[in-house]
């Protein structure tokens, strides 16, 4: 009998010894927001929409027609009157960029956001063992993550990951080195600072598929303070749940679709062609078809199933025509959902695509009016909106959904910690004017007199078009 319980004994001991030992590793891979931050530039850089107009003016090489679709989209672009620019385009020298002009608006950034991060969560630069920078359109030696550790001192043996070229969809690429880093580093701090340098970028040419970039990107940026630290989770904000990212680069469509390029002259510029719409609905149905099962109760999953069979092989092929696609509904495993602000277009389109109803846009549209698209830090505006709103409780889910160059969709699923109340954040001095009772252009009806000008008209040379504009508009 003694052999017999000696038998049983090792396999239970060796088998409570491994499961403790997951349990253990386990609990120190969770990867947790304590804090995050959205950088807000100084008032003497915002751009109205008459000011943008200005600068359109300021283009040598653009014609009335140009003029006609620039400004026609920037009054239906979604974007409000209060966003902001590089002070190199503002002073009017966006032709002739220089280094200094890039560097100076990245610690401009780093410089307001890392330090009020760091100074409100109570953490050293020299506490950070890991830190994550990503700025897709500009690349200096040495890197712009070496010029944050350089300039906050921090550890010698920090792990520096410097990514450039990954479009608006890089802050949930860095999330996701950051986990992936957590999984072999104990009790860890982790820095993602995630920004987009337009001083180098602004498009000089006629291009229409690259001048409408111009219109669409404004100055932004955040930084996110994360840890695996298991005794700091119940002081964290969010959980990460899970992460998916989907890449169709090996799509030659989908690949071209974002694209930095010279023109036939040889200016450069930010390509984006006509089939961004059909390349990004493409490569989002391919990354909820991985996430839906991740983050859906069961049951959600189960009935989705069952209508697409009971479409596919009960109806028949001849009556399929008549019947609605089968739809999963995203909001059975989700409460908010934080889309990336690429356009008024993009999240219209993901709204559709979700099925989702206007208060689960509203924080994109929002961030979209009042930051403009800021590229990769779109997403943390958009979360700060929520929690301004006080809309985050504890154990709710939070969807957050982006879009890059390449072309790629990333998405990735976050639980609230605790109650976030949002009072300290970037929205918090405009938040009481959120929503307007219109997001309607104000300028929209003068702008009206462009769409009759004629070529015989409107001025050739730069300097009479812009006093031209200037008396218009006035």
């Amino acid at each position: 009998m003694g052999y017999l319980v000696l038998i049983l004994l090792f396999p239970c001991m060796f088998l409570l010894f491994h499961f403790l030992k997951w349990v253990v590793v386990k609990r120190y891979q969770d990867c947790y927001i304590l804090s995050y931050e959205c950088y807000k530039p100084s008032d003497d850089r915002k751009v109205s929409t008459q000011f943008s107009g200005e600068i359109i003016t300021r283009n040598k090489n653009l014609g009335l027609d140009e003029y006609k679709f620039l400004l026609k989209a920037a009054v239906s672009s979604g974007i409000g009157e209060q966003t902001y620019a590089p002070r190199n385009i503002l002073m009017g020298h966006e032709e002739s960029p220089t280094l200094n002009d890039s560097l100076d608006e990245m610690d401009e950034f780093f410089h307001d956001s890392v330090e009020k991060l760091l100074s409100k969560s109570g953490i050293s630069p020299q506490e950070i063992d890991i830190l994550v920078v990503n700025v897709s359109m500009f690349a200096s030696v040495p890197s712009l993550a070496s010029r944050i550790v350089n300039h906050y001192k921090m550890r010698d043996d920090i792990k520096v990951y410097n990514l450039s070229g990954m479009g608006c969809s890089a802050s949930l690429i860095s999330i996701s080195i950051v986990q992936n880093v957590f999984k072999h580093e104990k009790e860890c701090y982790a820095l993602v600072v995630t920004s987009e340098s337009l001083s180098p970028n602004w498009y000089t040419g006629n291009d229409r598929s690259m001048i409408l970039s111009n219109c669409l990107f404004r100055s932004g940026g955040g930084v996110i303070l994360l840890t695996n630290k298991w005794g700091l989770r119940k002081k964290a904000m969010l959980k990460l749940k899970c992460l998916v990212r989907t890449h169709h680069g090996a799509k030659d469509e989908s690949y071209g679709c974002c694209t930095q390029m010279e023109d036939s002259l040889g200016r450069l510029g930010f390509h984006l062609s006509k089939s961004l719409p059909k390349s990004a609905a493409r490569c989002l149905v391919d990354n909820l078809k991985e996430l839906a099962p991740k983050i859906l109760p069961i049951r959600e999953v189960a009935r989705f199933v069952v209508a697409v069979m009971v479409r596919r092989f009960i109806t028949g092929p001849n009556k399929q025509a008549g019947l609605a696609k089968p739809v999963i509904n995203f909001k059975t495993g989700v409460d908010h959902f934080c889309l990336h602000t690429g356009g008024k277009a993009v999240i219209e389109g993901l709204g559709e695509n979700l099925k989702l109803g206007e208060y689960d846009l509203e924080p994109a549209r929002m961030t979209l009016h009042r930051f403009g698209n800021t590229s990769a830090s779109s997403l943390w505006y958009v979360l700060g909106y929520m929690e301004a709103k006080k809309r985050l409780k504890k154990g709710e889910r939070v969807l957050m959904v982006s879009f890059g160059a390449g072309f790629k969709c990333n998405s990735c699923l976050w639980e609230v910690v605790r109650d976030l109340d949002g009072c300290d954040n970037v929205w918090k001095d405009c938040i009481q004017d959120y929503p307007p009772k219109s997001l309607a252009n104000p300028y929209l009806d003068k702008f009206g007199w462009i769409q009759n000008e004629d070529s015989t008209t409107f001025p050739e040379d730069y300097q009479d078009k812009l006093n031209y504009y200037r008396q218009k508009m006035n």
